[in-house]
């Protein structure tokens, strides 16, 4: 059975659960959720003054360390359609920046990843955390990311993967699916089930040479992917050609 991901099923059920969003993150990953991001920034990491766009930003975090990264040289913009994440988002970021000019090189706009409101050619990067999955059309939305990207510049995937090695995927995968599920809804109870969700939409998701051909599929050249702690997370990362 396939997972029900309509944009108002997920825009409700992330509303639901935004005030425990983060603490979650970081207690059922054991903080790892933190290095994931950081490893991103660092192997797609900003170069000269080109923006950068964070799509499916959710609470900020990837928006966030990547504004940190750049070192506040480059402007960010996060985007999500939830809105209860992005007041989230903009609380946490409203320590970092101060001034005029800090807050234009870091903001969150409410905007739907298949229907991003630029213009193409803007960006320099594109990434999305634990955020494609949740897409309703994964190619559609690759494509879109892909659109505002700058030729020459680079698409960024995290996500949640399930690990290979037999013995270690056989554990996680039980836990994935009956442990974190429960600790979850115990710790952030909503109506949509959020908790039993993940583990599902993980399941179904495409990982690997079949999401990197799906990358490429939608115009994307190069791509390649990175797993993360055991395989438990990939980074994939796609370059859009140059004209």
């Amino acid at each position: 059975m396939s997972v029900d991901k309509t944009g108002s099923r997920i825009r409700r059920m992330f509303g639901e659960i935004s005030g425990r969003y983060d603490f979650l993150n970081h207690f059922l990953s054991g903080g790892t959720d933190i290095y994931w991001r950081w490893r991103t920034v660092r192997r797609v990491a900003p170069k000269g003054d080109a923006p950068v766009l964070d799509v499916c930003t959710g609470t900020g975090d990837l928006a966030i360390a990547y504004w940190k990264k750049a070192r506040g040289e480059v402007r960010v913009v996060g985007t999500d359609f939830t809105h209860e994440m992005l007041v989230i988002a903009r609380q946490k970021s409203q320590p970092l920046i101060a001034g005029e000019d800090a807050h234009k090189s870091l903001s969150f706009l409410e905007a739907d990843t298949l229907r991003l409101p630029f213009a193409e050619d803007q960006f320099q990067i594109v990434s999305v955390a634990f955020g494609l999955r949740n897409v309703s059309d994964t190619i559609d939305g690759l494509r879109e990311m892909t659109r505002v990207c700058m030729p020459g510049g680079r698409v960024a995937v995290l996500e949640f993967s399930m690990p290979t090695n037999r013995l270690f995927g056989a554990v996680y995968r039980w836990y994935f699916r009956n442990v974190l599920p429960r600790i979850g809804q115990l710790l952030a109870r909503n109506s949509e089930a959020a908790y039993n969700y993940l583990p599902q939409s993980v399941s179904q998701f495409p990982q690997g040479e079949e999401l990197t051909g799906m990358m490429q599929t939608a115009g994307l050249v190069e791509a390649t992917y990175i797993p993360l702690t055991f395989g438990i997370a990939t980074l994939y990362v796609g370059k859009k050609p140059r004209r």
